[in-house]
């Protein structure tokens, strides 16, 4: 079965006012992405979807596609859809990074075949090893505390029991932040707390300490990503769980993470590492090295959040029953792409055993709004 067109959609949601993102890395208000509609000889279509975020990957709405419409899909046209480690490297080959554009290609590669298979992608990638409703935390923007309290009280009263609080800008203003959450939600309830790299190694053992009294379990990726070293000394320096997200985007940060022993736990998803194939592919290598993985987020639409939801499902590595990660993307935006949107109740999102991805995109939707790229 052969790729036979690369069509792509520059669209643009913007997030419910409540649920802005707000983090070291600045404010997020409005989603521009990209939509991958990919075609084949067979009369087969898949979907894709590059949730590009120029301060998170350095991709734009626009760059992401340029890169598709002349120089992925003509070099992907022509191929077997089936050989998805070839595509992978055609891509790499023909462009260093990139890799949320090159995702959404990968993961409509993956619809396509279920579709043909007539199984659900998360069979694809060898069965389910858990069941198809996976229980997420809530990511808290970095709010002032009046906001922070107010948000947290809602959230346990919406069933989570896991908050993830953004720090990584003030040190002191984040202690405020954390004990103001922890205070709000109770003694029992899970807390994490994550500075996308906001702090050097230095601030961020400080923060440590100045939060030891909070029960903060888990201490997401507290220094600038590239520095191993700094990760390493934080995760030799702290009695939390450190988990390794924006540093590690391939195989290759992958290894330098677990070589430094760097982290307890890396957080992977398809759009960071540049399809499902390479996230399992980091999954099974850090397995193999004992070290556990999570899903991360970069607040994807239903179809980037089913490419996750099926990787998390059919990977016992991905432990999100300890380490629960963040899949709640769509419900961030004020509507979605999809004819029958993912079931999301509070912190639990569902897939089916639809085959493919198991997303019909409203292609209506997609139209209606489209922007200039």
């Amino acid at each position: 079965m052969k790729i036979t067109a690369v069509k792509t959609y520059a669209v643009q949601i913007p997030l419910k006012p409540e649920r802005r993102m707000i983090s070291s890395l600045g404010q997020h208000i409005v989603s521009p992405y990209v939509v991958v509609r990919l075609e084949t000889d067979a009369g087969i279509d898949g979907v894709g979807e590059a949730t590009v975020m120029p301060r998170w990957s350095g991709e734009t709405v626009w760059g992401a596609k340029a890169i598709l419409d002349h120089i992925f899909a003509p070099r992907v046209i022509g191929m077997d859809v089936a050989d998805i480690e070839q595509i992978d490297l055609v891509m790499d080959r023909s462009s260093q990074g990139n890799w949320f554009a090159k995702s959404a290609i990968e993961m409509a590669c993956w619809d396509v075949l279920g579709k043909d298979a007539g199984k659900p992608v998360y069979e694809l990638l060898g069965g389910a090893a858990r069941p198809l409703d996976l229980r997420c935390r809530f990511s808290m923007g970095a709010y002032p505390p009046e906001r922070a309290e107010r948000r947290a009280r809602e959230l346990v009263a919406d069933g989570f029991t896991t908050i993830k609080v953004k720090v990584g800008t003030n040190l002191e203003e984040d202690i405020v932040r954390v004990r103001t959450v922890r205070e709000a939600i109770g003694p029992d309830l899970d807390m994490v707390i994550d500075a996308n790299g906001g702090y050097d190694a230095a601030t961020a053992i400080r923060a440590a300490e100045a939060m030891r009294d909070f029960n903060i379990g888990l201490f997401e990726q507290p220094t600038p990503r590239r520095d191993f070293g700094a990760l390493a000394e934080v995760n030799r320096a702290i009695d939390m769980t450190v988990m390794a997200d924006d540093i590690c985007f391939d195989l290759g940060d992958a290894r330098e993470c677990i070589r430094n022993e760097a982290c307890d736990v890396i957080s992977l998803y398809p759009g960071k590492n540049g399809g499902i194939r390479k996230s399992k592919e980091i999954v099974d290598y850090a397995e193999q090295h004992g070290v556990a993985c999570s899903i991360g987020s970069n607040l994807e639409w239903d179809i980037a959040s089913a490419a996750m939801c099926h990787l998390v499902v059919a990977c016992p590595n991905m432990n999100v029953e300890k380490y629960p990660g963040d899949i709640l993307g769509p419900e961030y935006h004020e509507f979605s792409i999809a004819k029958e949107p993912l079931k999301i109740n509070g912190p639990i999102i569902s897939i089916t055993d639809r085959p493919g991805l198991g997303i019909d995109v409203d292609w209506s939707i997609v139209e209606a709004n489209m922007i200039v790229a």
